[in-house]
């Protein structure tokens, strides 16, 4: 399992690396630590970008003691680039899995803003994506059972998001609750040529679709042995919204969605449910997409204590932001 993790010495950054610390990765899991300098903020002075280099490396080193205390295999690199475009290219060149950002809590203004490198990351990554949270109180900080909230459609970008869960180490005693939210279409209504009965066919059929999707959820899942419960969840308001509000209700640890239901996830243009849910849930997100083809790092590889020598084994990648 590959691992890259983007830091940049902010809270949100710690609060990725210590996420992935305490995670249970397969032992054949290798880490690589990054954080990306942007050259523009030096154009003027170029020893200056030489002593921010320095000092990143010096961090990554830091930060990379306790992973190897563990046993797992980590590498750091500083990268020089634009952030919003190196982290989506140090992911596809080394093949990440899963990308983890670490988010700041921005508040609903700021998440508006276009441009933000956790939001552009989220759109341009084609591996997984996974925005990391802290507990937004103390109560939500004691240690308990994990909580899991898996989001599917149906679709089969769905049933990739519940293989990936099945397929995690998760610790004994993990919840995991399915649900679906049917898209109703009770707005025909207001066209009179579509006869009452028609419509009620119609959400008849998006409610069965809806059971038929926690069912096979439930079929991937439940045989790994952790509590898993199933819901079909009327929607008050879009499947987003309410995705949202039923992990907020259930104190869910982390969301999983897939990343092209039946909506698509469009890197371009705004409105995903997968999108929606991944930049304003309260919790931890997790954004699933199909393993990419293999790449190729054409960038300096620095091992820690060991320049140059750096080995990139594994399938998931984990990226943390300020």
């Amino acid at each position: 399992m590959r691992v890259l993790i983007a830091v940049d010495g902010s809270k949100a950054s710690e609060a990725v690396l210590q996420e992935a610390l305490k995670r249970a990765w397969p032992a054949s899991s290798s880490f690589c630590l990054i954080t990306v300098v942007d050259p523009f903020f030096f154009t003027k002075a170029p020893l200056v970008l030489e002593e921010a280099r320095t000092v990143a490396r010096n961090f990554l080193n830091d930060a990379a003691v306790p992973f190897q205390t563990r046993g797992w295999d980590v590498t750091v690199e500083v990268v020089l680039g634009n952030p919003r475009r190196a982290i989506c290219e140090c992911a596809e060149e080394w093949r990440a899995d899963l990308l983890l950002v670490g988010s700041q809590g921005l508040n609903a203004l700021a998440r508006l803003a276009l441009g933000s490198t956790v939001h552009s990351v989220l759109r341009r990554t084609r591996c997984s994506i996974e925005v990391v949270r802290t507990p937004e109180t103390v109560e939500d900080n004691v240690e308990r059972h994990k909580r899991i909230l898996v989001a599917t459609d149906g679709s089969e970008f769905s049933a990739t998001a519940l293989k990936s869960v099945a397929e995690s180490p998760w610790p004994e005693g993990t919840e995991i609750r399915i649900i679906s939210v049917p898209e109703f279409s009770a707005w025909l209504g207001d066209f009179p040529s579509f006869p009452v009965g028609q419509v009620d066919e119609l959400n008849k059929a998006a409610l069965d679709a809806a059971r038929a999707a926690v069912a096979l959820g439930e079929e991937i899942v439940s045989h790994k042995g952790w509590k898993v419960t199933t819901d079909i969840v009327v929607p008050e308001d879009g499947p987003g919204k309410t995705i949202i509000e039923e992990a907020r209700k259930w104190n869910a640890d982390l969301v999983v969605v897939g990343s092209h239901g039946r909506r698509g996830f469009d890197r371009f243009a705004m409105g995903s449910v997968s999108e929606s849910v991944a930049m304003n849930a309260r919790c931890s997100v997790e954004v699933v997409r199909a393993r990419p083809s293999q790449g190729k790092r054409g960038k300096e590889k620095e091992e820690v204590g060991n320049e140059g020598q750096g080995s990139h084994d594994g399938r998931a990648v984990h990226v943390s932001l300020g």
